[in-house]
Formats: C-alpha cells, structure tokens, sequence
C-alpha cells in the first residue's frame, strides 16, 4: 500500500471531520426543531392584576384580547345580566349572580383559564371575585366590558341565549 503524501491525509482528515461536524449540525437542527414549536400555552397575557379576597384576576384590555382570539385556549364567559348581546367567539353565558348555582357549567379544572365580562366591567368585576371564591385561578376580566370591546371598533354578536 502506497504511503499517502501527509496533503492527502490532512484533506482526509479534513473531509472526515467536516462529515462529523455536518452530522452533528444536522442532529442538533431536528432536536431543535421540535423543541421550537409552539406550547399549547401561550406566553401569559400582560394586563392589570387586581388583588381580590383569595386571590386576583388580571385586566385586558380590547386589543389583549382580539389578540388572546387568535388561539382562544380559554372559556370566555360573558355575564352581562340581561343577556344583550357579546362578543363572537363567547363560549357560555352567566349571568353574574347565578355563577355560584351554575358552576357545573364551568370548567371542572380549576386552573382553566377563563375570560369574563359584560357591558361595563362591574358585573364581570363580581364574576371574577365569585369565579375566585369558586376555586379558580387563571381569570381574566374585559378591562371596560362591552363597552370598551365596541369603543375600539369591535362588533357585538347576537345569539340565541333563551335557554342560558
């Protein structure tokens, strides 16, 4: 066997080690991308946290929550109390003083988040503070209500809630 010249063994090595690297980048890329997906959670939604007896609830605003929509991982509960109208994408009306006797309506995981509101933020205000004495944790409250979601240029929806 001839005796490579030592050009030939360094590009040899060269070639080898190039492979290896190339390996290592190509397994290192497929471990990343399926850690670089998107969590079923999303980052949490900055607003106004409002301490309440046994706990808070945070305040967001319109724009929070078009924005919190696009994934709607959450039960948003419209308890404006006569029913007149809510927001599309709503999934349950309650009316805020009768959360306490419908709470089997509610999600049983008490760590779901929920979104709630109504036409001003008062009666929502109330609902956070009962959805807290309820046992939930992740509550979120339409800063200003319906009345903020239409100021901003947002539209209401009419649904058929007789039977709510």
């Amino acid at each position: 066997m001839p005796r490579r010249a030592p050009a030939t063994r360094w590009l040899a090595a060269g070639a080898a080690t190039l492979a290896v690297a190339a390996l290592a980048v190509v397994v290192i890329a497929i471990a990343l991308n399926g850690s670089s997906k998107p969590s079923a959670t999303a980052a949490p939604i900055q607003g106004t946290v409002v301490q309440a007896t046994g706990g808070s609830w945070t305040n967001v605003s319109p724009d929070q929550l078009a924005s919190m929509l696009v994934q709607h991982n959450f039960t948003m509960l419209n308890v404006k109390t006569p029913y007149s109208g809510e927001i599309d994408g709503t999934d349950v009306y309650i009316p805020y003083d009768q959360l306490t006797a419908r709470a089997s309506e509610l999600p049983a995981d008490k760590t779901a988040e929920m979104l709630v509101y109504c036409r001003s933020g008062h009666e929502s205000a109330i609902a956070a503070q009962t959805l807290i004495d309820l046992g939930y944790t992740n509550i979120y409250n339409l800063d200003g209500g319906m009345t903020a979601w239409t100021a901003s240029g947002r539209q209401l929806v009419t649904r058929d809630r007789s039977h709510s």
